[in-house]
């Protein structure tokens, strides 16, 4: 068995541009809501001195982590913001003094087993670096009455087109992943350890097979360069050959996915106590006038992040956060980085949207979806508001990849319509 997929043009013009770093803004905007979950409340109040690391938001709720201060300085607004998604949620800015001093309160954690993995995971501030962004903490802390892990894998697929954070994570910090990978394996006592790599990545592949090379337990997977092979369901398949039934996640059938720059920084962590306060960004687009991979605080404004690449902002008619499949537009060139960006395309023209015409029941959306769903029936249904049409359906095995609106000859908005039911699906 082998799940669909599409070929995609990959544009990684990035790949050998090694991680610049930014110096430190003048002020950064840390969203409460970096992440899937319960957003943070602000834990500081104006006039509050702050240090790096400092917490400045958490909430007393499971699916949540904190919120670190990324820069030095002083807290100048509690504020609101309205995130690309269209939810709204409260901001801390923090202007800096430029000193970057660490929180005197920050210290190597102690780990020796699952439950002070989880708790120093939590307290790092770290969710998943490479998709939707789930606090990683719950995948680290499973009910080991009810499912017995097996198999971890890390997910250095990055299929979709331009970005390029992850590998070089995979170039730059292979050690790390590496370490990330035995800490993980060794505390929850995993057998198995699989990472994988599309083979448009051969270096990476050899790189990481050298490093490897005689670890038993460790393997390192070549997958095609088949979107979307990164999707959580989708690498388990081919990492283990299970499938990950509706309602379930994966540790349900005995694996962990973990993205590879969130494993790269669970071992940093380990190592120095320094939480989730800047991360590895991919920026390129035709507006870009030196498109490469930049590592900044969280919280900087994305228009700095264009600026340090050369963009001309005045040019810049449209900016995706994520890749051209998955990633979605942003309204304001001046909302701050998230945890889970990694990556910002910007434009010079915005696309006009193509001419919709009559499906022609071609049957290529079906052949494209990786999970085998119907996505002109999902269509259909949702248009005529069929909530249990839906539901018989499998909507919510949906993962909103986008393959059914990239290969529809009738230029359907699918990929638009199965997010609305997805959400309709469930209302009541």
């Amino acid at each position: 068995m082998k799940l669909n997929g599409i070929r995609l043009h990959h544009h990684k013009n990035t790949a050998e541009c090694e991680t610049v770093n930014l110096p430190c803004p003048e002020k950064v905007i840390l969203s409460m809501s970096q992440h899937i979950g319960a957003p943070a409340e602000p834990k500081v109040k104006v006039g509050d001195e702050v240090k790096v690391g400092t917490v400045v938001g958490d909430a007393d709720t499971r699916v949540t982590c904190p919120v670190h201060a990324s820069v030095s300085g002083k807290v100048t607004a509690i504020g609101e913001l309205l995130l690309p998604n269209g939810k709204t949620c409260r901001t801390v800015e923090i202007t800096s003094d430029g000193k970057q001093e660490p929180d005197p309160s920050l210290a190597v954690p102690d780990i020796h087993d699952k439950a002070s993995l989880a708790a120093a995971v939590r307290a790092s501030g770290c969710c998943g670096m490479g998709g939707a962004g789930f606090p990683t903490h719950i995948k680290l802390n499973y009910d080991e009455e009810k499912q017995h892990i097996d198999t971890l894998v890390v997910n250095a697929a990055e299929c979709e087109p331009y970005i390029t954070s992850d590998y070089r994570e995979l170039i730059e910090n292979s050690d790390r992943v590496i370490g990330g990978m035995k800490l993980i394996r060794e505390i929850l006592g995993i057998e198995r350890v699989v990472i994988g790599i599309e083979e448009n990545k051969p270096k990476a592949i050899s790189l990481m097979r050298e490093k490897l090379a005689g670890e038993k337990g460790f393997e390192v997977l070549k997958l095609r360069s088949l979107y979307p092979q990164g999707a959580e369901k989708v690498i388990a398949f081919y990492a283990t050959g299970r499938i990950v039934e509706e309602g379930q996640l994966t540790y349900d059938q005995g694996i962990i996915v973990l993205n590879a720059s969130t494993t790269g920084f669970i071992y940093d962590y380990s190592q120095t106590g320094i939480p989730f306060v800047s991360r590895r960004v991919t920026i390129d687009g035709d507006a870009v006038g030196k498109p490469g991979n930049f590592r900044a605080p969280i919280g900087i404004r994305i228009s700095e992040l264009l600026s340090a690449a050369g963009t001309d902002m005045e040019k810049v008619e449209r900016i995706v956060a994520g890749g051209p499949m998955m990633g979605i537009s942003v309204y304001d060139h001046d909302l701050p980085l998230l945890k889970t960006n990694n990556a910002f395309l910007a434009s010079k023209r915005e696309e006009k949207r193509p001419v919709m015409t009559n499906c022609i029941r071609c049957g290529r959306c079906i052949a494209a979806c990786p999970l085998g769903l119907m996505p002109t029936e999902f269509e259909r249904a949702y248009d005529r508001k069929d909530r249990d049409a839906l539901n018989r359906l499998k909507i919510n095995l949906c993962m909103n990849c986008g393959s059914c609106s990239y290969v529809c000859p009738a230029k359907r908005p699918l990929a638009e319509k199965n997010q609305l039911a997805k959400g309709f699906a469930i209302s009541r």
